[in-house]
């Protein structure tokens, strides 16, 4: 199932987009062996990021585990790894020592500052790393401190969102090839490609680095989120003439002052007076009135709310396994249909299976084994 269906891939067990982007490659159809630490903690149905996946739990210390990996790494047709640079060096498990056992092999590496430059050894989480390249620095409200959107823009977004890109790019240039090659994808890359529009627009005088006061960082009134009489929440998207018309028809902006859109020296003002009307009625009222319509709106849901929403209940947007909600897998293919392939596994689950179904011997799973590589 999948358009990645047949395609194997080594995943090292790392934190935050690594794991992520292996999931992406299992939710596609690739059957991804992940190496987890022997003793290691987690794992589970909760663990949604390895959802899909084998667990081989190995005691990379010893020379009988790093040699099973390697074997497993000829197998493989992509290999996912995110220490930092100069990690798998030291372990025997490097691009070049992989490369020579595996010619076609796709090796990609995750970073937060990338495999080369000043800081490239230095600690960081998402939020230094957006920081780095101006998202964080547009991001909150004027004259606040900038609000970190949760790990989306670096970890996963600027981070395994490229890796998979790149992975899969490369697994295609490999075909024709026959060659693989190292991926070096770094959150401070990706982040900085996903601002490309806000570079655009900053270059042309169309962006501020005065946060709160452009168009889609909510200085403008009819681009933001905005409280409801119940204490919840609505968001706003009327851009567009025509949406912001319907706006204006839906919420009752009688007063003239709303026909000065694109003002932005009136922006404060009429912000002020939209969210007087808004406050007016509840957020279910606010849905009823603009939901569904051209006005570009959406109540603001919590994930338990997200949940239950119609819309994510007919395209199956949220679904459960064993028991646990969580995300269904995208993008959707009409022909090659990808799906969930299992829970997440314990640690060292398949310690011996995997390894027989990739094709290693009895004798190289007793040689780790005996050496307590497992």
């Amino acid at each position: 199932m999948g358009p990645l269906a047949g395609v194997k891939v080594v995943e090292f067990a790392g934190i935050g987009p690594g794991p992520f982007c292996a999931m992406l490659l299992s939710d596609m159809g690739a059957d991804v062996i992940r190496i987890d630490r022997k003793g290691g903690r987690g794992g589970g149905k909760y663990d949604i990021a390895s959802r899909g996946k084998r667990s081989v739990a190995l005691d990379l210390k010893k020379p009988e585990a790093i040699e099973a990996c390697l074997k497993l790494i000829e197998k493989a047709d992509i290999l996912t790894e995110g220490f930092r640079p100069g990690v798998m060096e030291r372990l025997g498990l490097g691009p070049d020592v992989c490369l020579e056992r595996n010619p076609k092999l796709v090796y990609g590496r995750m970073t937060g500052w990338g495999q080369t430059g000043p800081l490239n050894q230095a600690a960081g989480h998402d939020i230094n790393y957006i920081s780095l390249v101006g998202a964080l620095h547009a991001i909150g409200r004027k004259d606040a401190n900038p609000v970190p959107p949760l790990n989306l823009v670096g970890d996963f977004g600027g981070g395994a969102l490229y890796l998979a890109f790149g992975l899969a790019a490369a697994l295609f240039e490999s075909e024709r090839s026959g060659k693989g090659q190292v991926v070096d994808a770094a959150m401070t890359d990706g982040a900085a490609s996903l601002m490309a529009m806000f570079y655009g627009m900053k270059a042309s005088g169309a962006w501020t680095d005065t946060k709160g006061e452009n168009l889609l960082d909510g200085g403008a009134h009819f681009y933001d989120s905005y409280e409801t009489s119940d204490g919840k929440w609505i968001s706003l998207g009327s851009i567009e003439p025509q949406f912001y018309a319907l706006l204006r028809e839906k919420a009752g902006l009688n007063d003239p002052a709303f026909d000065a859109q694109m003002d932005k020296s009136s922006w404060p003002d009429l912000k002020e007076k939209l969210a007087n009307v808004l406050r007016s009625k509840t957020r279910d009222e606010w849905c009823e009135i603009m939901e569904g319509t051209d006005v570009c709106f959406a109540p603001v849901l919590s994930i338990e709310e997200a949940i239950d929403h119609p819309h994510n209940k007919y395209r199956e947007t949220i679904v459960e396994i064993d028991g646990v909600a969580q995300p269904n897998v995208a993008p959707r293919f009409s022909r090659t249909e990808s799906k969930i392939q299992g829970p997440a596994p314990e640690i060292g689950e398949h310690n011996e299976s995997a390894m027989k179904d990739w094709g290693l011997s009895d004798a190289d799973v007793e040689a780790v084994k005996a050496a307590e590589g497992f």
